[in-house]
């Protein structure tokens, strides 16, 4: 217990006393604080920090803590960064300055050394907008805009501040009409100025030394001048050169038939019905031609059988192909100069009609090349003229037996007509109509399909009334400006169609549903042809000059 009642208290520890002596001890305490230091000594201890992605506040934070740069490095490749710079080492801004300003500003820099400065962002010290150089409003050489006082190339200047001042136009003597070469040479009113006029060029008397003895070396040849071509009328090119090459072999075989015969040795009877066969969409290219370097502006198959592929380019030139067997090239014709617009077969195919730029029409026998027909339009030998339309036709489309046909123009217009009747029977034109410069027939016979040129396939009826089916519209594919030629699947139940950017698209008949696009050509795609007794086969042409065959 003694011990108990002698252990103090802390306080008691303070206040000790000596019992051996009975005096009064005072000690001293030594406070340790052990808790860090916390915050900055400065006054951004009580600032608020922000995040340099926030978006929001949240409190009133002051102008100078959130204008306060970053801590840490600058990442160069900061998106916050780079979203004010529009080039590579910093912001160019765009300036809106009219075309004569420009050519005013442009020309003044050429012949005085300055020009006012464009700049919408800066002011110069009369307020302007342009600071210039020093804030004088000029780029340049500033003397001389001082000089000048700032005027333009339109603007009049005095006769002494003008730079060619000291300088006086004075002609050459026109000279002596007698005289045509040398001194004194008779120059008339063609006579330059004299400070135009320029040095001749000397030549060293070697270089004539070296041009002699290469004349002695050359035995001298005489040439006969080119007989004189005759002169055209009017521009019109002369007809009479229509020639045709054969690259085969031979052209008939053992038994005395040409090409034009249907070949008998295949897996598939070319001589039937057309379009008894259920299509498919074709999936790979299985052949190339290069048919024309130039482009190729349509290819037709022969009609009934499709045993043979006939191409015009704008090469001038037509060129028939072999379907089957080695696809080989048989036939080149040549009698147009200039592009051929377009190609058309006769019902059996014996003959084929081109029509080119050069205002010619011509009827060719397929078999051996040849002319068969010429038709000029400038000719005035006029049948019958159909003469409604109040722009370009751009095709012509026969139906019902061949007893109808149907016309479309650049006037927007769609015209029926009665066969060897200049009447119209039927004209369609809307207020939101477009050209249509490309007209297929369905397999049917029943109905029109028209490409558009606001990148879309109309349908219209080819019976009677020539009615819009609006329940069938083809969209998607883009052909503003190119007369693409759609195209029908043997059995009716596809539709194709090419467009600019070399792409092949094809939807379905019935839903009107694209089905399949794929990248055929690097050029627009102007034709896509079905093979009439082939299930998925296709031929299509490009401006890229390549004809290629797809299944």
């Amino acid at each position: 217990m003694d011990i108990v009642n002698n252990y103090g208290s802390s306080d008691e520890e303070e206040n000790l006393v000596d019992e051996y002596n009975g005096s009064k001890i005072t000690t001293n305490s030594l406070v340790i604080n052990t808790a860090p230091d916390t915050g900055f000594d400065d006054g951004a201890s009580s600032s608020l920090y922000m995040a340099t992605t926030a978006t929001e506040l949240t409190v009133n934070v002051p102008y100078d803590d959130m204008t306060r740069p970053s801590y840490g490095p600058e990442n160069p490749f900061s998106t916050q960064k780079l979203a004010t710079q529009n080039i590579l080492t910093g912001h160019v801004e765009t300036q809106a300055i009219s075309e004569v300003d420009f050519r005013t500003q442009h020309r003044t820099f050429e012949t005085y050394g300055y020009a006012r400065d464009p700049s919408l962002g800066s002011t110069n010290l009369s307020g302007q907008a342009g600071e210039g150089m020093m804030g004088t409003g000029y780029v340049g050489n500033l003397a001389t805009a001082a000089d000048l006082g700032g005027a333009s190339i339109h603007d009049r200047l005095p006769h002494h501040l003008r730079p060619n001042k000291d300088v006086h136009k004075k002609r050459e003597k026109k000279g002596d009409s007698a005289i045509l070469e040398g001194e004194n040479a008779y120059k008339g009113p063609w006579a330059g100025y004299e400070f135009d006029r320029k040095e001749p060029e000397t030549v060293e008397p070697e270089m004539y030394a070296e041009e002699e003895e290469e004349a002695k070396a050359v035995p001298a040849t005489t040439e006969k001048a080119p007989a004189a071509t005759p002169r055209k009328k009017h521009g019109r090119e002369e007809a009479g050169n229509e020639t045709t090459t054969f690259h085969g072999t031979s052209e008939t075989d053992y038994l005395g038939r040409t090409y034009m015969a249907v070949p008998q040795d295949l897996d598939i009877n070319l001589m039937g019905e057309p379009g008894t066969q259920n299509c498919f969409i074709p999936k790979r290219c299985i052949h190339t031609w290069d048919a024309h370097p130039q482009g190729v502006s349509a290819v037709r198959l022969l009609p009934k059988s499709g045993h043979l592929v006939l191409s015009a380019g704008m090469d001038n030139k037509l060129k028939i192909f072999d379907f089957y067997h080695n696809r080989s090239l048989l036939r080149t014709i040549m009698g147009h100069t200039k592009a051929i617009r377009d190609i058309a077969f006769n019902n059996d195919g014996r003959k084929f009609l081109s029509a080119s730029y050069d205002r010619y029409m011509k009827l060719w026998d397929t078999e051996t090349g040849k002319l068969d027909k010429l038709f000029d339009t400038r000719s005035g030998d006029i049948t019958q003229e159909y003469d409604q339309h109040l722009g370009p036709v751009n095709s012509i489309t026969f139906v019902d037996d061949n007893r109808r046909f149907i016309t479309t123009s650049d006037d927007k217009t769609m015209r029926a007509w009665e066969f060897d009747i200049p009447v119209v029977i039927k004209y369609i034109a809307e207020p939101d109509m477009h050209s249509m410069p490309a007209v297929t027939l369905h397999p049917s016979t029943k109905w029109l399909a028209c490409q558009s040129l606001d990148n879309q396939i109309l349908i219209y009826g080819a019976r009677d009334r020539f009615r819009m089916n609006r329940k069938k519209r083809f969209a998607g594919h883009l052909v503003a400006g190119y007369a693409c030629k759609p195209g029908f699947s043997a059995d009716g139940r596809f539709l194709s169609s090419g467009d600019s950017n070399g792409n092949v698209w094809t939807w379905d008949w019935k839903s009107c549903k694209i089905l399949k696009k794929f990248k055929a050509h690097e050029k627009v795609v102007m034709n896509t042809e079905w093979h009439p007794h082939e299930t998925s086969k296709m031929v299509t042409c490009s401006w890229d000059g390549k004809v290629k065959l797809w299944d």
